[in-house]
């Protein structure tokens, strides 16, 4: 190897370890994305009390010590789910931040979220996760984090209703959006557990929430 050849190899190799590090992240996140996949189907068919780490990384097809160098215990898996769950949240919280007239976006909040709750996997998941909030405080503060947000951006959505006139001047806006929430969520646990299809559940609520805001 001449000198130039040998200059220029040198000059590459802080590129090549980029590179290297590059596809190890890529590696390290893929595997991480696997291992919550596998985790939140345990959770499903098993519960979370009942799902082991081991029965996580036999689902994921991983070593048990592979786990472990991402996650310490079945505890942090649960809370990246807690974090990864605001994710989710972005659609609605961009739907909530549009400049459409408020009823609008409160129909289509109405809609779209009860849509989003009533899907099975999403009722079985939160009843778990919810269970684990009420005994372990650092999961219930993440998901009242999440929650918070929501209500929050629905609350400026319900105050500007108000200022447009479509609304009830005398509305708590916060109080009035963690009803709302709490109303769809629960119409989505009654469609799920009693097998009645969500679009004929929100209808009722619809009218219900516009009766309740408007004067």
């Amino acid at each position: 190897m001449n000198d130039r050849s040998f200059k220029k190899e040198i000059a590459m190799a802080p590129n090549e370890q980029r590179e290297s590090a590059t596809k190890r992240g890529k590696a390290a996140a893929k595997r991480r994305s696997k291992i919550l996949d596998a985790a939140m189907m345990c959770f499903l068919e098993s519960g979370y009390h009942q799902t082991g780490v081991r029965d996580i990384a036999k689902r994921a097809g991983i070593s048990l010590g592979n786990l472990y160098n991402h996650f310490p215990g079945k505890h942090d898996v649960l809370a990246e789910i807690a974090a990864l769950e605001r994710a989710e949240l972005e659609p609605f919280l961009k739907l909530l931040a549009g400049a459409a007239p408020a009823t609008e976006i409160l129909d289509t909040f109405i809609a779209r979220y009860g849509k989003y709750l009533a899907a099975p996997e999403n009722i079985i998941l939160t009843i778990e996760i919810s269970s684990e909030a009420i005994r372990k405080p650092d999961i219930g503060e993440m998901f009242l984090v999440n929650r918070s947000v929501l209500v929050a951006a629905l609350a400026s959505v319900i105050q500007r209703g108000v200022s447009e006139g479509a609304f009830r001047a005398t509305l708590d806006p916060s109080e009035t959006s963690q009803l709302i929430i709490e109303l769809i969520e629960g119409s989505a646990y009654r469609s799920v557990l009693g097998g009645v299809a969500m679009r004929k559940i929100l209808s009722g609520v619809r009218d219900f929430v516009f009766a309740a805001v408007r004067d």
